[in-house]
């Protein structure tokens, strides 16, 4: 079933993920539906915050994505991106194992905003899978960066919370545009 998007001024956009302690059910049918969701909106991450589940979830897919590649290790030895996806990351701990470099960066709850985002080239990820198995690995490129994005929605952390002062004064009247329609939106409800 494909799921509304949350748009910046909601305020499911700010909260922090509850852990996950069991696969069931409904959080089956939740990661099939964020897929769904994340495909037919032409993403390649999704967090549960932005289809309205305050959890700590995200659904990744980059294989779409052929001018900006990825790197990924399994156990110390480079492996095919392909390999893992899609992907599911369930109560995800990622580590900084990279000098930050800056990269475009758009977000699904901010349509048509894009921006420069300074982050961790390459990061370890620690989490659960679909399955509710434990799964790490360290990526790079673009996986690096929707890894880290998402992660952050999950933290309650938006990508203009990452912009440099500059951007976001730029950006403002838009940003300013798009809260107002989503709170007289939410107003409605």
């Amino acid at each position: 079933m494909i799921l509304d998007i949350v748009k910046y001024g909601s305020p499911v956009l700010r909260q922090k993920g509850a852990k996950i302690e069991a696969i069931t059910p409904e959080i089956k049918k939740l990661i099939a539906d964020m897929f769904e969701t994340m495909a037919v909106n032409h993403g390649v991450g999704l967090a549960a915050q932005q289809v309205g589940v305050a959890k700590l979830l995200t659904v990744i897919d980059v294989r779409e994505v052929t001018d900006r590649p990825s790197t990924l290790e399994l156990a110390g030895k480079p492996a095919d991106v392909a390999s893992i996806m899609p992907l599911v990351l369930i109560n995800p701990e990622v580590t900084a194992a990279g000098d930050a470099v800056k990269g475009s960066e758009g977000c699904l709850s901010f349509p048509e905003i894009y921006a420069e985002i300074a982050r961790p080239e390459t990061v370890d990820v620690k989490a659960l899978d679909a399955k509710g198995k434990p799964i790490a690995f360290r990526c790079g490129g673009l996986l690096a960066r929707a890894v880290q994005h998402e992660t952050d929605h999950l933290n309650g952390l938006l990508f203009i919370d990452r912009m440099d002062k500059k951007t976001k004064a730029e950006l403002q009247p838009e940003l300013d545009d798009l809260q107002a329609a989503t709170k007289k939106l939410l107003a409605k409800k």
